[in-house]
């Protein structure tokens, strides 16, 4: 674990550095988010802190994965230096959706096909195991890019994103580190350290958003850390100490808060006959806000929420898929619709 705390600490550092220089060249240059009707902020921010997470997570990684490893996890890094121009170019200039969308597939296919990160069985779920190899590619590119821009859609709250991204890098990193995958553990402390040190200066009130530069980057890294978690613990052996009889089930509770923010907007906004793509304010955080609570209130909320649905994976770490998933849908219908009903009461 000292190499991990090492990695976390040197990004950290380094992130804890750069931000302040990040937010003081924004200024000068306009690189700001601008309130606006559908924007919870209420003065101008700068949105260029995704650059300092990427290079201190960036830097870290090199310094503390052993050389032998970056043979295997270069194309890893090479797929997140594709999210992160992306990002870089989006906040500076936006990008038409379909753009970044082929970007996204074309990071995701640098590890799909040149790490060979995928999706190859359903691991029992349903009663199937092998996946063709048309379908195995279908589902991990649909997971990727799932994953990836759900985690984008909830950095709309100072400090939301951040605490969400550092709980589930959290979760990852001490799993992989507990099965002695420690290439990818360094790889989720390394991002962690340089996402508390941006939460510093993105902790309610807000003086520096990650933008579309930090939000993909992180979006990306948990879609690749649930993935090779997901194989990882489906390969170990029946009575290892820490493997979940739920692999996908268990994933999901990680990443559980995007998720189901991400269902949750697509249903109410076809319920209401309008695109699942259309901005507005029916996002999770958007209805606790509604409730009276404050940024730092809403987060912490969530947060809890996130921790709770991790320690029910460990809990049930003994049932199968079928089990967890079923759970794990109908408790979140069951804190959604709670949600909607308190918030009908208060109004």
């Amino acid at each position: 674990m000292a190499v991990q705390l090492a990695a976390a600490i040197t990004s950290f550092v380094i992130a804890f550095l750069i931000v302040p220089v990040i937010i003081k060249y924004s200024l000068r240059k306009n690189l700001v988010d601008v309130p606006g009707r559908r924007k919870i902020h209420k003065k101008v921010t700068p949105s260029m802190g995704g650059i300092a997470i990427f290079i201190g997570f960036f830097i870290s990684s090199l310094i503390w994965i052993d050389i032998q490893g970056w043979a295997n996890i270069k194309f890893i890094l090479v797929a997140l230096f594709v999210i992160f121009f992306i990002g870089v170019r989006d906040d500076l200039v936006p990008l038409r959706a379909m753009v970044k969308l082929m970007g996204q597939i074309m990071a995701a296919s640098l590890v799909i096909f040149l790490f060979d990160l995928r999706i190859k069985t359903f691991y029992g779920l349903f009663g199937i195991y092998e996946l063709p190899d048309l379908v195995s590619y279908f589902i991990t590119y649909l997971t990727i890019i799932v994953i990836t821009n759900s985690f984008n859609l909830i950095d709309g709250l100072d400090g939301l994103a951040g605490t969400i991204a550092i709980v589930a890098l959290l979760a990852f990193g001490l799993w992989f580190f507990l099965v002695d995958d420690s290439i990818f553990s360094i790889l989720a402390f390394s991002m962690l350290g340089a996402i508390f040190a941006f939460l510093i200066f993105n902790w309610e009130p807000s003086e520096v958003f990650m933008g579309d530069t930090g939000a993909l980057v992180i979006g990306m890294m948990l879609a690749i850390l649930s993935i090779h978690f997901i194989n990882t613990n489906y390969g170990l052996p029946a009575m290892a100490p820490y493997k979940f009889n739920a692999s996908i089930g268990t994933a999901a509770c990680i990443i559980i808060i995007p998720l189901v923010d991400t269902l949750r907007i697509v249903i109410l906004r076809l319920s209401k006959r309008q695109s699942p793509f259309h901005p507005d304010k029916s996002h999770v955080h958007h209805a606790i806000m509604r409730l009276g609570m404050r940024h730092s209130q809403t987060t912490l909320i969530l947060a809890a929420v996130h921790i709770f649905y991790i320690a029910l994976a460990l809990i049930f770490n003994q049932f199968g898929d079928a089990y967890v998933l079923s759970g794990v849908i109908i408790l979140s219908f069951l804190l959604s619709v709670s949600l909607d009903r308190l918030i009908i009461n208060k109004l």
